[in-house]
């Protein structure tokens, strides 16, 4: 009979601080990180999800990574916002034969735009920002002298709800601001890299596609633009602010700005591979170098709030239970502001944060990148879940279609999760395993 295992789900919780040397390398070497809250997710390990309960989520991921060509993945799964499952599949640096596990830090692309949209709402809720406030113009939010030169008078309706459900009147058919700071800072006469103001100003001085409220085009610039419109509001720099007040609360001590190179990334940050279109552009920092897309090619500082965090599955997961708007822990915002975000009649023509909802309570929110796909999802029945790739295929972001079917049937497979939550796992019981009876169900 296979070894039986379970998690005491009555662990109290522990963070700690002090030295803890952590088994992730870059260049081989461990790091150490001193005086410092350590994330749960670094002491995961994939065998503690190892269940017969759950084979069939492995075989079916594994199959998947297969099919497609992907490097490595992470998946994250909670049930009544307990995390059931964390695991790591394939490779984070395929030439040193890396294995993915639960710790390691992903890009999660446009995920992010759902932790910008919180942090909106959480000012909202503290009565710091009004939705219908207005961005730009005399009495707008921005009243920079920066932002004073806009060519459009159009723009001084703009307001933070227009910016939080994409219908502030820019059009994506006229490209993406963000992914052109190489053309605009030598338009604006700049030194690159170009900043977010930098790009606010050249889009400022052409007229807006269509009138704000009107209509819905997705714009990676109005949510650069909120985070902006966070600093101002909280007065603090943008990743702070959302690290004191949304992520810290919720437990949550390893999510961060990405960064554009190979060499600046987290020690515990996955590499990332292109296996579809080999993109090969100049580099975002002016120095003329030909670059892979997803390593200087993008500007990840400058995508931020709209695309720039990283983050581990299980971390994510746990930010999901505190947006979830379910009973069993209390949520970082309240339940009507929850459901603000996902009610198309109360937020407008698109959504605060997520990408869509089927109205039956499952919410979903993807991300893209050259390099690295996220996928998360809450669904009606209590189980959220997230799944992180670090590889690009020929499909680009319509590989998430492909991840939602897969990832759809392999949670639907479990009839009876795990009695564990590998959120409580603690420093001194790295496995708080234990044999259990022979009659319980889930032998």
């Amino acid at each position: 009979m296979k070894k039986s295992i379970v998690i005491i789900s009555a662990l109290v919780t522990l963070f700690f601080f002090g030295e803890i040397a952590l088994t992730f390398s870059d260049d081989g070497n461990s790091f150490i990180i001193e005086n410092e809250e350590v994330a749960f997710s670094l002491k995961l390990e994939n065998q503690y999800s190892d269940f017969s309960a759950t084979t069939k989520i492995d075989e079916m991921v594994e199959a998947f990574i297969r099919q497609w060509g992907i490097k490595g993945a992470s998946v994250a799964i909670s049930k009544d916002e307990e995390l059931v499952y964390a695991k790591g599949f394939g490779y984070a640096n395929v030439e040193k034969k890396e294995e993915v596990k639960p710790g390691h830090l992903f890009r999660i692309a446009s995920v992010s735009k759902l932790i910008t949209a919180a942090a909106v709402m959480k000012l909202y809720e503290e009565g710091y920002l009004d939705l219908d406030e207005h961005v730009f113009g005399p009495a707008g939010i921005l009243d920079s002298t920066l932002f004073s030169g806009y060519k459009d008078k159009r723009v001084e309706q703009i307001t933070v709800r227009h910016l939080m459900n994409h219908t502030a009147g820019w059009s994506k058919h006229s490209g993406d601001p963000m992914f052109n700071s190489l053309y605009i800072a030598r338009k604006l006469k700049i030194d690159p890299p170009a900043k977010t103001d930098h790009i606010i100003e050249f889009t400022l001085s052409r007229n807006l596609n269509y009138d704000p409220g009107t209509r819905y085009s997705y714009s990676n610039l109005g949510y650069g633009i909120l985070g902006r419109v966070i600093e101002v509001k909280s007065g603090m720099p943008y990743e702070d602010y959302v690290i004191m007040n949304l992520l810290k609360p919720a437990g949550i001590h390893d999510m961060h700005i990405g960064r554009s190179y190979a060499h600046e990334k987290f020690p515990n940050e996955v590499n990332y591979y292109n296996e579809g279109r080999k993109l090969m552009t100049y580099a975002v920092d002016g120095s003329g170098e030909i670059v892979p897309s997803h390593y200087g090619g993008n500007n990840i500082e400058l995508l931020g709030a709209a695309g720039g965090w990283v983050a581990s599955a299980p971390e994510l997961c746990k930010l999901m239970t505190a947006l979830d708007g379910f009973g069993n822990q209390r949520d970082i915002l309240e339940k009507e502001t929850l459901e603000m975000m996902v009610d198309p009649e109360l937020a407008g023509m698109g959504l605060f944060g997520w990408r869509g909802q089927d109205h039956y309570g499952t919410w979903w929110r993807t991300g893209y990148i050259s390099g690295s796909t996220a996928l998360l999802v809450r669904q009606q029945d209590g189980v959220n879940w997230v799944i992180l790739m670090n590889t690009s295929t020929y499909k680009e972001s319509r590989i998430q279609r492909y991840t939602s079917s897969m990832m759809f049937g392999a949670v639907n497979s479990v009839s009876l999760w795990p009695y564990l939550n590998l959120f409580l796992v603690d420093k001194n019981h790295p496995g708080p395993i234990t044999e259990i009876p022979v009659s319980n169900p889930l032998l």
